[in-house]
């Protein structure tokens, strides 16, 4: 803990190689750090959460202020190390074009994988059947694009590359229906 707030934001191949441990064993010993909402899980890592606004920022979506599901959540890490936390990608991603040339990383969950990925380069499935009942249009971020493809021979929808999913979320004013 000393470290990191030392340092603000570490990655888990450093601590790894400092400590002399596997990367598997840094992040069994960080699990408790994240789950208390001390430090949050970062691609590849983990960053300092200090005040209250960074606690509440992970729990509340910074577009349309709903609850934050992990499971659809979408963090950017802006200078100074702020993160900022939206509900799902649809949100995610209206936020990185506003914050776009600040923006030091995107990250979001693989809806079928839930594993930690790069939004930049991430897959997303627009106009699913499945419903989420999160903001609309609805976004799925895929990690693989051969994983989106599958997704929509199931529940329909088209696949899209990050910056498709970003034109077309935010060229619709008003979309989100849970918005301030």
């Amino acid at each position: 803990m000393d470290l990191i707030q030392t340092e603000r934001s570490l990655r888990t191949a450093e601590l790894s190689e400092r400590f002399n441990v596997s990367e598997m064993t840094i992040y069994r010993d960080i699990k408790p750090l994240i789950e208390q909402g001390l430090v949050m899980k970062t691609f590849g890592g983990i960053a300092l959460m200090q005040n209250e606004r960074e606690v509440r920022g992970s729990q509340e979506c910074v577009v349309c202020y709903r609850t934050i599901n992990e499971r659809l959540s979408y963090r950017l890490i802006l200078p100074n190390n702020r993160i900022d936390s939206a509900c799902c990608a649809h949100c995610g991603l209206i936020f990185h074009k506003e914050y776009e040339d600040d923006v030091i990383q995107a990250l979001c969950y693989d809806f079928l994988l839930q594993t930690t990925i790069s939004a930049p380069l991430a897959w997303y499935v627009l106009d699913t059947s499945l419903d989420m009942q999160c903001c609309q249009p609805q976004a799925l971020a895929f990690g693989r694009i051969s994983d989106a493809e599958k997704f929509v021979k199931g529940f329909g929808g088209r696949v899209c590359s990050f910056e498709e999913a970003t034109r077309e979320v935010t060229r619709t004013e008003g979309c989100c229906k849970h918005g301030k």
